[in-house]
């Protein structure tokens, strides 16, 4: 019985995972339309709020923290935009295994439209956030909003037969590289645009230099709530909702401790590890390309361009394909894990430009194959009524490896350096591929 609901509504599939595929993208371009700014926005809030209130006691602790440590006054910089994005990934981490669950007992349609109206609160408290606070608010209402990715990765498995399971999980993955190439690339040229140079006034009203950013980033969540509103129709049964327990928030790691199924926490346990470890190599790429080959932010930025074209043909196409052709999720997995071992070597040891590029590929690629099997994975173990609260951990748990690495990342870099970095990065990733041997094929 519940593989049978997946498979009442053939004709509806290829419009579904297209709904689908353009809610992700639209959600993700103005997720990370922020992330270029990190530094303008301290030096912004600096000249606003000054050293004292939040802001100044915020950075203190970060003086003192760098002298201790011994790195230059630039990682500073970079231990801000560690403390903000940690903030915002922790609240991921807290609702996302909610925001699932509920899904699973309410439906997907109308949690995401929920979410999404939260999500468009928070950037447009963003555009008008004159000070630090208002600021640190709006981010934090994103977080906590933001954990509905979960929700419609869950719309993937209701709308999909097992069989297919593992290779719309690749178009997932697809949406969320073209949009976290296209978010920065809007976000660094809509930086440039400050309403203040022309209408100063507006400031008495919290207008600031990265309103025009805000503004962008609202104007997606407004257009995806009307396209979800208008084409994205309730993928979950009512029989499968009838069967969900009802959703709470609660201590999510309890949440993930409380799983009752061993294969479904072995791939938590195996992609988790595997996060810590590319998760550092996104926080620290950058300084690595800057130290050793004197990159400039347009140089970083055509590399960091490659990794996410490398990884969108990865899931949209070569997974599908691999899948297509009956390769085993679970050889997927491992061939990911081996080939992202071999990037993070060669990353930490390139001596030329054009190795650097290669170490980049092959962790695109491997990272390519291990976010599509890992998530098919997860929810082809887990039952029908339970894909939201589960694939609502798993993403929770991402959002842990993003709270706790970047900051760990970078200290280990400006202490130890690159090459102990990628090393530990490659360790992580062979403890996550030993982490598979036992993992069963999943049934069809």
């Amino acid at each position: 019985m519940s593989q049978a609901a997946p498979q009442s509504s053939p004709p509806a599939r290829p419009l579904s995972l297209g709904v689908i595929f353009l809610t992700l993208y639209i959600d993700l371009i103005g997720f990370s339309i922020i992330f270029p700014l990190g530094p303008d926005l301290l030096r912004h809030y600096l000249e606003i709020d000054g050293d004292g209130g939040l802001l100044g006691a915020l950075l203190a602790q970060l003086d003192r923290i760098g002298a201790w440590l011994g790195t230059p006054d630039t990682f500073n910089e970079v231990l801000f935009g560690g403390v903000i994005s940690s903030l915002f990934s922790v609240l991921q981490f807290v609702f996302a295994p909610f925001w699932g669950g509920l899904s699973d007992r309410r439906g997907r349609r109308g949690v995401l439209m929920f979410t999404v109206a939260g999500t468009a609160l928070s950037y447009a408290l963003w555009a008008v956030s004159g000070s630090f606070w208002v600021f640190l608010l709006a981010r934090l209402l994103g977080g906590a909003f933001g954990g509905n990715l979960s929700v419609a990765t869950a719309a993937v498995a209701d709308v999909t037969s097992r069989d297919e399971r593992a290779k719309a999980m690749g178009l997932v993955g697809a949406a969320f590289g073209l949009g976290l190439v296209t978010g920065p690339l809007i976000g660094a040229f809509a930086s440039h645009v400050n309403l203040l140079d022309h209408h100063p006034g507006l400031a008495a009203w919290g207008v600031n230099p990265f309103t025009v950013p805000a503004l962008i980033a609202l104007a997606l969540s407004v257009v995806n709530l009307v396209w979800i509103k208008r084409r994205f129709n309730e993928t979950l049964s009512d029989e499968a909702r009838g069967r969900s327990r009802e959703p709470r928030l609660r201590n999510p790691i309890r949440a993930i401790l409380d799983l009752g199924n061993r294969s479904v926490r072995a791939v938590n346990l195996v992609n988790f590890t595997y996060q810590l470890a590319f998760v550092a190599m996104e926080a620290s790429l950058v300084f690595l390309s800057a130290q050793r080959f004197d990159y400039s932010a347009r140089d970083n930025g055509l590399l960091m361009g490659f990794l996410g074209v490398c990884s969108i043909f990865t899931q949209g196409w070569l997974v599908r394909r691999l899948l297509g052709r009956g390769l085993p999720v679970t050889t997927v997995l491992r061939m990911g894990l081996t080939i992202s071992t071999a990037g993070f070597l060669v990353v930490g040891f390139a001596a030329a430009p054009w190795m650097l590029y290669a170490g980049v590929g092959l962790l695109a690629i491997g990272g390519g194959f291990v976010s599509p099997a890992s998530s098919g994975l997860i929810s082809l173990y887990a039952n029908e009524e339970e894909q939201g609260r589960v694939l609502g951990i798993f993403r929770s748990l991402g959002s842990l490896a993003r709270a706790i690495t970047p900051i760990t990342a970078g200290i280990i870099f400006w202490t130890v350096g690159s090459q102990t970095l990628y090393v530990i990065a490659a360790a992580l990733v062979v403890a996550a591929w030993f982490g598979t041997r036992r993992l069963p094929q999943p049934g069809r």
